[in-house]
């Protein structure tokens, strides 16, 4: 007699098994991009959230058009911002942002820490903590100076999202690096509450404040 359903092995019975879906990629093995809004319509297109391990790309898109934007992660366009040099001014001498320049390791070593002092503080992730930053400290007008038959002036004109993106990550820089030459307190720590205060808009974070004084001076200028 042929086996029936009742009387089969459990080896024919049993489901197959399940095969395991690849590893999540994380921000150094350690936070994840999954769940992460940028709330801004403007800036969605222009923040990359592309999941890595290491940001670290090794400028191998920079013939592309918008390389910035599609094929760079915010992270490390945030680590690049902290290593341009001339973007913060020297209280010491010698010791300006170029101090930084090309030290790329260092800085990631001060965001992987800096990240991590958020996540302890916080209990939140500190991928969304920067995005909100970034949302926050992003200006959305600026002046410039035109220029008509022998007489200048200033004019307010509306921000582009890329500019937007670089203004703010250059902000939270220039509120964070220039005060950790003689301090008590390390540029981890500092940069950590920085980007704490400023993902909650927080008037007490210096790029909130300075990005709030632009808006001020072209809402004048108009």
């Amino acid at each position: 007699e042929e086996p029936t359903e009742e009387t089969k092995p459990a080896e024919e019975s049993a489901p197959a098994p399940k095969k395991k879906s690849g590893q999540e990629i994380r921000l150094f093995n350690r936070w994840s991009f999954e769940g992460i809004e940028v709330k801004d319509l403007s800036l969605q297109s222009y923040i990359n959230l592309t999941p890595v391990i290491i940001p670290h790309s090794g400028g191998k898109h920079q013939h592309k058009r918008f390389w910035k934007t599609e094929h760079i992660s915010i992270v490390e366009r945030f680590i690049n911002k902290i290593m341009t040099p001339g973007l913060v001014g020297k209280r010491i001498k010698g010791r300006g942002s170029s101090h930084n320049m090309g030290k790329k390791q260092k800085v990631i070593n001060i965001i992987y820490n800096s990240l991590a002092i958020i996540e302890n503080k916080t209990g939140e992730n500190p991928i969304q903590v920067l995005i909100n930053a970034v949302e926050n400290c992003a200006p959305r007008e600026e002046i410039t100076r035109i220029t008509l038959g022998g007489i200048s002036y200033q004019q307010a004109v509306d921000i582009a999202p890329q500019r937007r993106v670089d203004l703010a990550l250059k902000l939270i820089v220039q509120g964070t690096v220039g005060l950790a030459y003689n301090n008590v307190k390390t540029i981890d720590e500092l940069l950590a509450n920085e980007l704490i205060l400023a993902g909650r808009n927080d008037t007490n974070s210096r790029a909130v404040k300075r990005k709030d004084e632009l808006e001020r001076v072209a809402i004048s200028a108009r």
